[in-house]
């Protein structure tokens, strides 16, 4: 028992820091070692992978509000797109079928790569945009945020409003739908479209998947889908993880965190595929 505990925080541990940098959930982490690792059934490895986007949200969260490095306006502007996503997402179930959605994500999460694969191999590209996108200046949605890693203030502006909120329309859609989280999408949406820098896009992302899951966890704890000896231990693990995270996450050069992003973009996007053809990693 003791060993089991020990071993969920150390998961915990991992989970919360690449959380923390990537601004995504741990779910992709913790879903695969609760399964294959404790051969625990799913459907307890998603509620605590759900627990774990809090846990992750909840300690990066504290330290990039802190830090000023995420955007909260853009945080909250998009939150309602991918809320109203959601739902209708849910009540899409057995409407749409889910065969076409995963395989389109599951490509939109290759695109995202590759472009990820050109910024760091093509020529360096420029932080702030320099053109103004009307809505983003009416909402007051551009911001600036000090690169630790630079050493310096960098300005930026956000552009492609309405891609953005399509993307994370798109995201609520398939988390309601197909229940998936959304983390990599709200990266996507902010850094590929938005042409947000991708410090302040995963900052920004781990305060939202936080907003999402809170919303979805009443709903597995009332069916019994959250088992405290496990979610405890990894969440004590995740929340330290993540306040470690957020703080490397700031000396870390952009370059490196796309580096380390890309993978698990081809991983979850070959997944999303294989999906779509009734092919479950996870079974």
């Amino acid at each position: 028992m003791i060993h089991s505990i020990i071993i969920m925080v150390l998961v915990g541990i991992f989970a919360g820091v690449l959380g923390a940098i990537l601004g995504i959930g741990g779910g992709m982490i913790i879903t695969p070692v609760l399964t294959i690792g404790f051969n625990l059934d799913i459907k307890y490895a998603i509620g605590a992978s759900i627990i774990a986007v809090i846990a992750t949200s909840s300690g990066a969260t504290i330290a990039y509000l802190k830090d000023n490095v995420l955007n909260l306006r853009v945080a909250m502007f998009l939150e309602i797109a991918t809320s109203i996503g959601a739902v209708a997402g849910a009540l899409l179930t057995g409407v749409i079928n889910p065969i076409f959605l995963y395989i389109l994500f599951g490509l939109l999460l290759f695109f995202s790569g590759l472009n990820m694969i050109k910024k760091i191999w093509g020529k360096q590209v420029q932080t702030n945009a320099t053109s103004n996108d009307a809505i983003a200046k009416k909402l007051k949605l551009n911001g600036s945020y000090y690169d630790k890693n630079l050493k310096k203030q960098v300005d930026y502006k956000v552009t492609n409003v309405p891609a953005g909120l399509t993307i994370m329309f798109g995201a609520g859609i398939a988390s309601g739908l197909l229940g998936i989280g959304s983390g990599a999408f709200k990266v996507i949406a902010m850094d590929t479209f938005m042409k947000m820098p991708l410090k302040p896009s995963s900052s920004t992302s781990n305060l939202m998947m936080g907003v999402t899951a809170a919303a979805s966890a009443t709903i597995y704890f009332f069916n019994g889908s959250i088992l405290p000896q496990i979610a405890v231990p990894l969440a004590l693990g995740i929340i330290l993880g993540a306040t470690v995270g957020s703080r490397v996450m700031q000396i870390m050069p952009s370059k490196l965190i796309r580096i380390i992003f890309i993978p698990i973009l081809i991983y979850l996007g070959v997944q999303m595929i294989l999906k779509g053809f009734g092919v479950n990693l996870l079974s």
